[in-house]
């Protein structure tokens, strides 16, 4: 694993920190010269936390919540939005989605711990996973989860046992993929005929399967689910995999004369990583999936659903923000700078794994035009460990704090202890207060589960 070829083309922009516009939390600022986040110093703050450092901006977070759901409540009464917890999720996160009003998917048995362990409703939890083992699937139905997305006839009749043998009716949805291609990066694309995903509509596979889920003992079939991507731009996809979601809808309804009430459309909703992005807003997205299920509906003759959408990365992307320290600096003329810091695909494999892209600044010297191109190079004995590849950057020295904007999503729920590294703290900041809600690693803590 390497880094691409330098862009030797690639001229700093001289922007400002507040020139980067969506890219910043809420309540980024300059003040002093240096980055506030949440009425907090980041420069004090990374000195008296360490770094490398997850930093969250609640009150972003919190706002991004409520827009959704007053966007899409507007619009259809019968809507919910369930926070997609594997973009980002500790026990704080689960508190405050709950204290929103949202519901919560999880993805495997460790995320449903916890939810449950900060004290989330089990009714308004989502069960996801396309591999869901039976213990996961019984901690799940044992817990009174609300509803399980079912993804294969296996995984159907593990849940119509484990039901029965608890003596409760199982809701669940089927995930369904709609053969809709989502104009995204090939590894975020699930709603595809080519996916581990659901039950594909090839050939009418996934409605022969809705026999088997009507008929099978202590389940009940409550809705259908889809998702076509992650980091979408263009919305032009999701009328298309919602027209294919309601006409099956309408299929099951004169087949089996039983009209489904719930429809989840997944989420996929792209963010700003850089400040040239223009992703569509909340409001937009509301609007075009709305307006399809509307009209879907009104089309192929049945009721208007219960509609869900299950934003992650659109939620906690923006107000994440991750502090390093430079440590080494190196120059080769004619290729690179090298900027490294005390972090790296540690704390964020997203570069490493997709050449991501992300905006960085020196948090001391937030004032001043990013007037150097660099790459920020991890800690790790890898070629391809960085954090940013070939970006604008104040001109930096050694000691100097280095902010990167739009890492709440996919960094800390995908961070690892490579070569030994103590995964990063978590620190929530809201008006002028800092709160660690999830402590910094230790060395004892990486070798806690050693005999």
């Amino acid at each position: 694993m390497s880094l691409p070829a330098a862009d030797l083309s690639k001229q700093p922009d001289n922007r400002t920190t507040m020139d980067l516009g969506a890219v910043l939390p809420a309540t980024a600022e300059v003040r002093g010269g240096h980055l506030f986040v949440g009425g907090v110093d980041m420069v004090e703050l990374a000195r008296e936390q360490g770094t490398a450092l997850y930093v969250m901006d609640e009150a972003d977070l919190r706002e991004r919540m409520r827009a959704y759901l007053r966007s899409f409540r507007s619009r259809h009464e019968n809507s919910d939005i369930v926070y997609a917890s594997k973009a980002f999720l500790n026990k704080e996160a689960v508190r405050i989605v709950a204290q929103e009003g949202l519901c919560l998917d999880v993805s495997g048995g460790g995320e449903l711990a916890c939810a449950l362990a900060a004290g989330f409703p089990a009714e308004r939890i989502f069960m996801h996973g396309n591999n869901k083992t039976p213990r996961e699937l019984r901690e799940a139905i044992s817990a009174g989860v609300g509803r399980i997305i079912i993804d294969s006839r296996i995984e159907l009749a593990r849940i119509s046992e484990i039901a029965g043998e608890l003596g409760v009716e199982q809701a669940v949805y089927m995930r369904v993929t709609p053969g809709v291609e989502a104009d995204t990066h090939q590894y975020v694309r699930t709603g595809c005929e080519d996916s581990k995903f659901g039950f594909t509509m090839r050939d009418g596979f996934a409605f022969s399967c809705v026999k088997d889920v009507l008929a099978a003992p202590n389940v009940r079939l409550a809705g259908l689910h889809c998702h076509i991507g992650s980091q979408i731009f263009a919305l032009h996809s999701y009328p298309e995999a919602v027209e294919v979601m309601v006409e099956l809808m309408a299929r099951i309804k004169r087949e089996y004369g039983i009209e489904l009430g719930e429809l989840d459309v997944g989420g996929g909703l792209g963010v700003a990583y850089t400040a040239d992005d223009r992703p569509a807003s909340i409001d937009e997205f509301a609007e075009t999936v709305t307006s399809a299920v509307r009209a879907a509906c009104a089309k192929h003759g049945v009721a208007e659903p219960r509609l869900l959408t299950e934003p992650g990365r659109s939620l906690v992307a923006t107000p994440g923000v991750t502090l390093y320290t430079v440590g080494i600096i190196k120059t080769l003329p004619g290729i690179r700078k090298y900027v490294a810091v005390d972090g790296g695909m540690s704390d964020n494999i997203r570069t490493a794994l997709y050449h991501a892209d992300y905006e960085p600044v020196v948090a001391n010297k937030a004032d001043l035009p990013r007037t150097e191109i660099v790459t920020i190079a991890g800690k790790h004995c890898e070629s391809g460990d960085a954090v940013v590849i070939d970006m604008p950057l104040q001109s930096v020295e050694v000691g100097d704090i280095v902010a990167v904007f739009g890492t709440g999503a996919y960094n800390y729920t995908m961070s690892s202890n490579y070569n030994g590294q103590p995964r990063p703290a978590i620190v929530f900041v809201k008006d002028g207060e800092a709160r660690v809600t999830t402590r910094r690693e230790t060395y004892a803590d990486l070798m806690a589960r050693d005999l």
